[in-house]
């Protein structure tokens, strides 16, 4: 399945706000430097749909604020 992240680091909380099955608008604490927002991203969507890390995959927008996600079941 792919799906569409906004993701907004730097924020005061992490919260996710899902537009439909495959949007969903991310703020995350974490800050874009090193990998860390990337990482916290994939966390937080791991812990919010129930499955692992390992299947979750940035594809496109590694450095973007609008990323491409891909979850691999």
């Amino acid at each position: 399945m792919m799906m569409t992240c906004h993701v907004r680091p730097g924020a005061k909380e992490n919260r996710i706000e899902w537009l439909s099955e495959t949007e969903a608008k991310v703020w995350l604490t974490a800050a874009p430097e090193k990998g860390k927002a990337n990482k916290a991203l994939i966390d937080m969507l791991a812990k919010d749909l129930k499955i692992a890390k390992t299947k979750i995959e940035i594809k496109y927008g590694k450095t973007a604020k609008v990323k491409t996600i891909v979850i691999n079941e």
